[in-house]
């Protein structure tokens, strides 16, 4: 009987579907508002109608649809992970990943994290001091992984989806700075995030003050900065050295940034319609 039921319902759906050629745009917006309630499961069965028509509208249409679909289940994902699962940085950052990689494998991205993990792991000694482990940090995520700056294409958007970071090796002060702090925490090792105006740096935390120990420029290969360099930074920026600026920040306030970095780089291809999009992820954040 449930067989018999999702049959009829899918029969029903490519019925919907057949009708978006349909030049009569009160229907189209009738059967394209169906659609979009009908939420993911119903992206399969666009895809194959997709594939076998030769009707640019209706393609197009499609495409339109599909979108829509999953930028509601991103905005969806993110409010969930807002308000059950704020502590995994890495969980976050992949939400804002579909925005432009919906169908990627996110496995992908876990495995490769996990064996630089390993990586570390091997070399990991009991008694290293923070120093030490930072070193050894830097030793296999930027000379033997091959970690680095973004330099020559620091606006790229690619450098704010962290598995074309993985893949390329080269992100902005963000993206890096995640990488490096999501890594040394499924070490234990306590490196966290740090806000600063203009470019984003990590932090060895002494955890039972919670206050940063030293910090951590992962942009420039993980260079070792003192409290003094970041009150000189902040000095030239005429800014007061704030808690916000120099103690460890949320990982809503990290998404805002990767966020705030895409509306950059989508404004500086004249993308204003991915621009406006992302936007509306940043308003979901700020409403929190």
């Amino acid at each position: 009987m449930e067989k018999e039921g999702i049959r009829m319902q899918e029969n029903e759906l490519r019925a919907l579907i057949s009708l978006l050629d349909d030049p009569d745009t009160e229907i189209f917006d009738h059967v394209e508002q169906h659609l979009i309630t009908c939420g993911p499961e119903v992206i399969p069965i666009l895809e194959e109608t997709w594939e076998s028509s030769f009707d640019p509208l209706s393609q197009t249409r499609i495409e339109n649809i599909i979108h829509r679909i999953q930028f509601d289940q991103i905005k969806n994902d993110l409010q969930l992970w807002m308000l059950q699962n704020s502590n995994d940085l890495l969980a976050g950052m992949l939400i804002i990943n579909r925005y432009q990689y919906p169908n990627l494998d996110e496995d992908i991205v876990h495995l490769q994290l996990a064996e630089l993990r390993r990586n570390i792991w091997l070399h990991l000694m009991y008694d290293m001091n923070p120093m030490e482990k930072v070193k050894l940090l830097n030793n296999i995520l930027f000379k033997e992984f091959g970690l680095s700056g973004n330099t020559a294409n620091y606006h790229d958007p690619q450098n704010s989806f962290i598995h074309k970071v993985l893949e390329t090796k080269k992100g902005n002060p963000l993206s890096l700075a995640c990488i490096y702090s999501i890594v040394a925490q499924k070490l234990d090792i306590p490196v966290l995030g740090i806000n600063l105006p203009k470019h984003f740096i990590a932090a060895y935390i002494d955890e039972e003050l919670q206050t940063p120990l030293f910090y951590i420029n992962v942009f420039n290969r993980g260079q070792i900065m003192k409290h003094d360099d970041i009150y000189s930074f902040l000095k030239q920026l005429n800014l007061p050295p704030r808690e916000e600026f120099i103690l460890p920040c949320s990982n809503v306030a990290i998404l805002k940034r990767i966020i705030r970095n895409l509306m950059t780089a989508y404004d500086n291809l004249g993308n204003l319609e991915k621009r406006e999009e992302i936007a509306i992820l940043l308003n979901l954040l700020d409403d929190e």
